[in-house]
């Protein structure tokens, strides 16, 4: 779970990592207050889930009260969604510096990544220039150690007391990765200010969904998604994704789905929406169907294969969703695994035909979504 900025920096806070001061505000009536206890001139930072804010305009400098209102006028109203403003104080900056804490993968053990060009896209600046950056690794269960701040600060050329506080900034983002659960904690850039002091320009924190419940100070928000359904599908627990096409999918697991997926596309459709029904939530088909009945769409697919998530619940539990929501759009089904013979009747005897074939399944549903059945 990817976090907004200004909820990064209250982590980073919490863990001894010094920040600009800030106001979190959510509507335009609440700019002068924000301006008044931050001061002029400020910086006016759009709280959205995803980078390159900067280059879309979407982080301002704002010298006077008319222009900050203005501009918190214009985020607000812009396409991206805006629903949150962090107000900051400007920092007069001499340098910037790349620093992060992630997983490396091939290892399973915590890496730090630092770069002397912060304020750079870290993935173009890998690709092009690798030598730049600076990696040091940390083994969990042995934990971080001075020499591996040393072999930071050494790599990065930094000395006197700038050195001092970047070590200590280093060891307290390798203190939120961790006490946050963490598979990425990133300081983008970190600057180094004219008086030479060391703070963390911005913040990006992205939160193991698998610990989110040992993580109470990060609950869902809405803020978070595009739309209220799928928020209420986040809430409910239900994985749920949203696109433009014509076919909603209510499949058993990602990699049936992925599957189901490319099958749509090869045919000639296109997918609406996708809503998992199956693992954990292959009794919950009546909450299931009315999050997707919700987004328009012209044929729901269901095709499901369980072992321990039995054909025949996931059967009745549509069938009784269809009673309730009564959908006015065509359903084609694929429910095989435990129990399926079972399941088949079920479907029989509400006017649905079980389909047992996932390729047919895919080309019946695209065939009615293109108005050829």
């Amino acid at each position: 779970m990817n976090v907004f900025e200004y909820q990064a920096k209250e982590a980073f806070r919490d863990n001894g990592i010094p920040t600009p001061r800030g106001v979190v505000i959510k509507s335009i009536e609440e700019v002068e207050s924000a301006v008044n206890e931050i001061s002029l001139p400020c910086v006016i930072k759009s709280q959205i889930l995803r980078g390159g804010r900067g280059k879309l305009g979407l982080i301002k400098f704002v010298k006077t009260m008319e222009e900050a209102q203005k501009v918190a006028k214009e985020l607000f109203a812009s396409e991206y969604n805006v629903q949150i403003l962090l107000i900051e104080e400007a920092v007069q900056m001499d340098k910037e510096v790349y620093l992060a804490v992630t997983v490396d993968p091939v290892t399973s053990k915590a890496m730090f990544i630092a770069c002397a060009e912060g304020g750079v896209e870290i993935e173009i600046l890998a690709k092009e220039t690798p030598e730049k950056l600076i990696t040091v690794q940390v083994d969990l269960a042995e934990g971080l150690g001075a020499y591996h701040i040393n072999n930071l600060i050494f790599g990065l050329g930094l000395t006197g007391d700038i050195a001092k506080q970047f070590g200590a900034m280093a060891r307290n983002l390798y203190k939120t990765f961790r006490a946050c659960d963490a598979n990425l904690a990133e300081i983008n850039p970190v600057f180094i200010t004219k008086d030479e002091k060391v703070i963390a320009g911005d913040g990006k924190l992205i939160i193991d969904d698998n610990s989110i419940p040992r993580q109470p100070k990060f609950p869902l928000m809405r803020e978070y998604f595009d739309t209220q359904v799928e928020y209420e599908a986040n809430v409910e627990g239900l994985p749920f994704l949203q696109f433009d096409g014509d076919i909603c999918l209510m499949c058993a697991g990602a990699g049936l789905t992925t599957t189901v997926y490319d099958l749509v596309s090869d045919f000639g459709g296109t997918v609406a929406t996708y809503a998992e029904f199956g693992g954990p939530n292959y009794t919950k088909a009546v909450r299931t169907m009315e999050l997707v009945l919700q987004h328009p769409s012209k044929v729901i697919l269901v095709i499901t294969f369980g072992t321990i998530a039995r054909a025949d619940v996931m059967a009745q539990g549509l069938v009784d969703a269809i009673k309730i929501h009564k959908p006015s759009i065509p359903i084609v089904t694929c429910i095989r695994g435990t129990g399926e013979e079972e399941a088949f009747k079920i479907l029989r005897d509400a006017g649905i035909e079980p389909l047992t074939n996932t390729e047919e399944a895919v080309q019946r549903a695209v065939d009615i979504a293109a108005g050829r059945v």
